[in-house]
């Protein structure tokens, strides 16, 4: 199992809860850390993972329209950073349905405080937390262990149209991986992305 890196899972009290749910910030304005309840007893665990109505007062008010779920053999699997453009920007709910990720969003919204800078988070099965990605940010995950599988709901449909990445090594950036270029596993895509500074100037960013 790869370390999950230094400088983050740093999380504020829950700002808000509802249900069987609780949520945290994640250092941006927007995207969230989502905590469910889980249940136990002798027979073993049950939880929610999603819940329309909670999730609203949560700040999570969106219409998934598609779910995702993607197979890593290989700890140290990169996949990102991903986003898609205007009209089709997705939001997303991130969770780890088998083994662990270091989740990471990116800010790419133009006029934000935040722009260019990251949060990241670590995600797996055994703690069942999700994480909420608005429209406006990259998203991406470097796996921690083989066989990691994850599964994430999209606001909107996939258009390869408007599909857009950012370098996951862009030194702008600084992104906490926990795996270097030589151990990182990536599809040849995602090894040609863009600098942030290069999509920006492309139309490749908000």
């Amino acid at each position: 199992m790869l370390g999950k890196g230094e400088g983050v899972d740093v999380l504020t009290p829950p700002v808000r809860a509802s249900g069987n749910f609780e949520a945290r910030a994640l250092g941006l304005p927007g995207p969230l850390l989502i905590v469910p309840r889980r249940f136990k007893d002798g027979r073993g665990s049950f939880l929610e993972t999603w819940s329309e109505r909670d999730f609203a007062a949560l700040g999570v008010d969106e219409r998934f329209v598609q779910d995702n779920h993607s197979v890593s053999a290989a700890a140290g699997t990169v996949r990102g950073m991903h986003f898609q453009l205007p009209p089709r920007a997705q939001a997303k709910l991130v969770r780890v349905l088998r083994g662990a990720v270091l989740d990471v969003v990116v800010d790419l919204r133009r006029g934000s405080p935040a722009y260019g800078r990251h949060a990241a988070v670590q995600l797996s099965a055994a703690d069942a937390r999700q994480v909420y990605v608005p429209a406006g940010f990259a998203h991406g995950f470097c796996t921690l262990e083989p066989d990691t599988e994850v599964a994430y709901k999209c606001s909107d449909y996939y258009d390869p149209g408007l599909e857009r990445g950012l370098a996951w090594d862009d030194p702008d950036l600084a992104l906490p991986w926990p795996v270097g270029a030589d151990r990182a596993v990536l599809s040849d895509k995602d090894r040609r992305q863009p600098r942030l500074r290069d999509a920006a100037g492309g139309g490749g960013a908000w």
